[in-house]
C-alpha cells in the first residue's frame, strides 16, 4: 500500500510562503506540526506517528527531500528512501536513491518495504502518484489553521474526477486526522 502522509491547513496549503531550504516550511509553516508535540502520547497524533514509522520505505519528491535537509540520509530506521526528481545530478546519501520516472519509483518502493506500507511525503510526489493511479491512500492531517498562502497540496493535479473513500477520522488536540482510501 502507498500512502501520502501530509500535514496540511484547512486551506489546503502543505507549507507557508517563502519556503526554501533555509526556511523549509516558509513563513508560518512549522505551525503544521504542532499536533507533533503529542507524537509520544497514547492518543490519536501518537498513534499516528507509530503507523508513518512502521512503514518500510520512502517516496518523496525532490523538493521535500532537499527542504529536510535531506533527512541527513536516514528517515526512520533505514528505511529504504526513493527520491522522485526529473533528473539526477548527484549521489543522494545514506538509504536515498533518486528515481526520475514514477512508475519505477512506485515499483521499487513496494518491493523494498515488502509487507509492510510505502510512506510519501511531498505534495509534488503525492500529485504524481496520484494521477499515475499509483496512490491508494491519503493520510491527511488537517491542522486548526488558515495559512492563507504558501503551496498547496492539490494546486497541480489535473481537472479530473478523483473519488475518495474516507476510511478513518481521529479527532486530536489541534488535528484531525482523515484517511482515505483512493477508489480506483
Amino acid at each position: 500500500m502507498i500512502r501520502l502522509y501530509m500535514s496540511m491547513s484547512l486551506d489546503g496549503f502543505v507549507v507557508g510562503p517563502d519556503d526554501s531550504p533555509e526556511n523549509p516550511m516558509g513563513v508560518g509553516g512549522f505551525r503544521l506540526f504542532n499536533w507533533l508535540d503529542d507524537r509520544n502520547s497514547d492518543g490519536p497524533s501518537g498513534q499516528v506517528v507509530r503507523e508513518s514509522l512502521a512503514t518500510g520505505a520512502l517516496i518523496a519528491g525532490r523538493r521535500t527531500y532537499e527542504h529536510a535537509g535531506r533527512w541527513n540520509g536516514d528517515h526512520h530506521d533505514g528505511v529504504p528512501m526513493f527520491i522522485l526528481t526529473h533528473h539526477v545530478d548527484d549521489e543522494p546519501p545514506g538509504s536515498a536513491v533518486y528515481v526520475t520516472d514514477v512508475a519505477d519509483c512506485a515499483a521499487r518502493a513496494l518491493a523494498a518495504a515488502g509487507d509492510r506500507d510505502v510512506m510519501v511525503h511531498g505534495a509534488g510526489a503525492g500529485q504524481a502518484l496520484l494521477r499515475a493511479g499509483l496512490l491508494d491512500e491519503l493520510e491527511l492531517h488537517v491542522v486548526n489553521v488558515l495559512l492563507g498562502q504558501g503551496r498547496r497540496l492539490f494546486d497541480n493535479l489535473p481537472a479530473e474526477y478523483i473519488e475518495l473513500e474516507q476510511v478513518r477520522q481521529l479527532p486530536a488536540r489541534d488535528v484531525t486526522h482523515l484517511r482515505y482510501r483512493v477508489v480506483k
